[in-house]
């Protein structure tokens, strides 16, 4: 049985735990296929279905049902999840009663599922990060999001589709997304202004064309402060419009290797950060979890820096009024590239415990979360996404936009990008990651080119990736 290879890879491979950013994007692991046999769409559809959501799911009675919600939301967007959870039991109609679980980090998240699973115990519904997702669909432990709309006939048209795109297959909607972010190029607006910089770079070579410049004339000790992350990586694969692995980048059947080594994607994104740390615009700030990019930007020591949307309001606190922040789309690699970008972030996973009345009252529950009031006040509160369309009529997601103008940068580039920007699923996504990180580092420190690096992160990850298929397919 499928789920008893996936608990039996875990044992053995994947509890693997990685320091996350405050975006929320990272880390996971995924499942599919024995070395030489390749899972089809077809049968990975078919081993999905619940067999739990019957022509009632909709009628069903749920009155006196407890769920159990686990989520990673801490600080100021753990009071908004609180906030939230508490109106639905407070004024949900349907006798349903939920209890939200904080589980620590997104890594923690999974693990701990990954435990509760192995001991047949768990949460009814779970927040999972973006690349927890193609783990979780060959984990067997979930119903399919596709089933609940389908059988409570919701219309998924009111789901951002550059959102709902990370989360679908062939087989349709897995899981529903929340918390959704993106990555903007942050700016000092300051420092351009004196440096007589009237374009916002678009590309890595743009940012080079203006580096000196905004270090002899702005004042800036750094041009930009790129943290060392796998996100930017994978966020620049779709910024070339490339995928990252293969089988439709992991959507159309498990991915059995990466193909960024092939598309030559890896080696412009490695040659271009090159140039920038060579020609002295971007030092080695360390990796995401360190926060030092965040730090030397809004503290006027960088002019500029890549951040997530979701962390747009806690720049602005950190800047207050030393200098006005810019925001602009995540740049290209190159000049002239058409891709788009991803989403971070994370979704919502029903879990299947056998039970059709909870998961009714599950399904109750998301219901009301991606409604556009909730949205549009998980939107005010945190800087995450709206992903419910419209949102963007309550007067609360309005009157954020006015207080946050910098936010609008975010929803036209996620508008400005396409499902086929969606970026990939991989079974060993957290893993990858470290490898990805490590190799930048080395190829920073001078110990190796651009082409050893990629040549190293090709050869790791697609052993990963064949030692996760061998236990797991």
């Amino acid at each position: 049985m499928k789920t008893n290879k996936v608990l039996a890879g875990l044992l053995a491979a994947s509890l693997i735990a990685v320091p996350l950013a405050g975006c929320g994007a990272q880390s996971e692991a995924d499942a599919a296929q024995a070395a030489g046999t390749a899972a089809t769409a077809d049968s990975a559809a078919a081993a999905q279905d619940s067999g739990l959501i019957g022509e009632d799911f909709a009628t069903l009675d749920t009155t006196g049902t407890k769920l159990t919600f686990w989520h990673s939301m801490g600080g100021v967007n753990g009071e908004a999840m609180t906030a939230l959870v508490d109106k639905f039991n407070q004024e949900n109609q349907y006798g349903i009663t939920v209890e939200a679980v904080y589980q620590g980090s997104y890594d923690d998240a999974i693990n701990k599922l990954k435990s509760a699973q192995i001991g047949n115990m768990g949460a009814d519904l779970v927040q999972i990060y973006d690349i927890g997702t193609r783990f979780m669909i060959d984990s067997g432990w979930v119903i399919p999001m596709q089933e609940m709309i389908d059988a409570a006939g919701y219309d998924i048209s009111q789901i951002e589709p550059n959102i709902a795109a990370y989360y679908t297959t062939d087989a349709g909607l897995y899981s529903m997304p929340f918390n959704s972010s993106t990555p903007l190029l942050y700016y000092n607006k300051d420092m351009f202004e004196a440096a007589g910089i009237t374009e916002v770079p678009t590309s890595l070579d743009e940012i080079a064309a203006v580096g000196d410049a905004l270090k002899e004339k702005g004042g800036a000790q750094e041009v930009i402060a790129i943290s060392v992350y796998g996100w930017w990586f994978e966020q620049f694969m779709s910024k070339q419009g490339l995928d990252l692995v293969d089988n439709g980048n992991g959507r159309t059947a498990p991915a059995t290797k990466v193909v960024f080594d092939e598309n030559g994607g890896a080696l412009n994104i490695l040659t271009a950060w090159k140039e920038l740390y060579d020609g002295g615009y971007a030092p080695n700030v360390g990796r995401s979890g360190s926060d030092t990019a965040t730090t030397d930007f809004t503290s006027g020591k960088a002019a500029m820096m890549f951040g997530s949307t979701a962390s747009l309001k806690q720049v602005l606190q950190d800047t207050g009024d030393s200098f006005e922040v810019g925001t602009a789309y995540y740049p290209a690699v190159r000049s002239g590239e058409e891709g788009g970008v991803s989403i971070g972030g994370g979704s919502l996973w029903a879990l299947n415990n056998n039970d059709p009345v909870k998961a009714a009252a599950t399904w109750r529950f998301i219901e009301f979360l991606i409604s556009p009031e909730s949205q549009a006040f998980w939107n005010a509160q945190t800087g995450y996404f709206p992903v419910t369309t419209a949102a963007a009529d309550q007067d609360t997601y309005k009157q954020n936009m006015e207080q946050y103008p910098q936010f609008q940068t975010a929803i036209d580039q996620l508008h400005d990008s396409a499902p086929q920007y969606a970026g990939a699923l991989l079974s060993v996504f957290p893993e990858s990651r470290q490898i990805v990180e490590t190799e930048i580092e080395e190829m920073l420190g001078g110990s190796q080119s651009p082409e050893e690096a990629v040549a190293a992160i090709t050869e790791q990850m697609n052993e990963s990736i064949e030692n996760y298929n061998l236990i797991n397919g």
